[in-house]
């Protein structure tokens, strides 16, 4: 069992047809780690990140990528966020009760996906699909069917190995050409669909892939690794509370002696006391700050 998060990407010599396998269990455990999710919740977040991971692998782009479900349901937001270098992070907010059997759309209610691709360079771009599937691997089909055009599958699973949560996935993609024989896309995807959960979770990638294609000729690339990594720090926090107007800032004090301010991310907590605010306001660096 490989001992960190990696995505492999691989391709068929002899289809025109690109794959991605990718393993994300201990980036999930960190997600899930500062919070008491309903079990749906988990799984719908573990299913995003694999996701959010394989979609990244498809654009050649330097930035981030946000993939966000929407509902006026008792989930009112999963979120997840990425980039290029397959650093991850998420969240889910909730209002209300959720069953333990919900499904996508219990959960969400009326819904969307949304998909927003921030490169470092160029234009922003944003699709926004509704969740029309029954799952989140055919919602984001269908987002490929709309805005690739290129006939895509995935396969995500989500559940436990070695008595923590595990989450992995696979990708398979007709490469844009000029020829495209569908019958040849269907019996790969046809393999790929017998996969079992618990190798995709334990097994080494080339033993996986042997396992599904072993009459194929396939090449698999060196792999990337998958992380979870918090954007937030303590000088987001000043230049966040900077902006705010110095009467809100001080009435904030006043009520509590201090400003905490949570990631929800990663469960942070940076505190400041009126020291801390004065030093800010001052341009000082001398007061930092505490993390607890």
């Amino acid at each position: 069992m490989s001992n960190h998060d990696q995505l492999h990407r691989y391709l068929f010599e002899d289809y025109a047809v690109r794959g991605e396998l990718v393993t994300v269990s201990e980036t999930y455990q960190h997600i899930l780690a500062n919070h008491d999710y309903p079990a749906p919740v988990q799984a719908l977040l573990g299913e995003l990140l694999v996701a959010t991971s394989l979609l990244t692998a498809t654009l050649k782009f330097e930035g981030d990528i946000t993939v966000q479900l929407q509902g006026d349901g008792p989930l009112k937001l999963a979120v997840i966020n990425g980039n290029n270098r397959q650093e991850m992070r998420g969240v889910a907010r909730i209002e209300g009760d959720i069953a333990a059997e919900s499904s996508l759309q219990q959960m969400l209610g009326n819904g969307i996906m949304v998909i927003t691709i921030s490169p470092s360079e160029g234009e922003r771009y944003q699709g926004i699909v509704g969740l029309e599937g029954a799952t989140l691997a055919e919602c984001l089909e269908g987002y490929f069917r709309q805005s690739e055009q290129l006939p895509t599958r995935l396969f995500i699973r989500t559940g436990e190995a070695e008595g923590k949560p595990a989450a992995s996935g696979m990708l398979l993609q007709v490469l844009p050409a000029e020829e495209r024989n569908l019958d040849e896309f269907d019996h790969l995807v046809q393999l790929t669909a017998t996969i079992k959960s618990e190798e995709l979770f334990t097994l080494p990638a080339n033993e996986v892939l042997y396992r599904l294609y072993h009459q194929e000729e396939v090449t698999l690339y060196e792999p990337q690794d998958v992380i979870f990594r918090c954007t937030c720090s303590r000088q987001r926090c000043i230049d966040a509370l900077m902006t705010l107007p110095e009467e809100e800032v001080a009435t904030m004090l006043q009520q509590d002696g201090n400003i905490d301010m949570h990631c929800d991310y990663c469960g942070s907590h940076y505190v400041f006391d009126a020291l801390d605010i004065a030093g800010c306001h001052a341009g000082s660096t001398d007061n930092q700050p505490q993390l607890h």
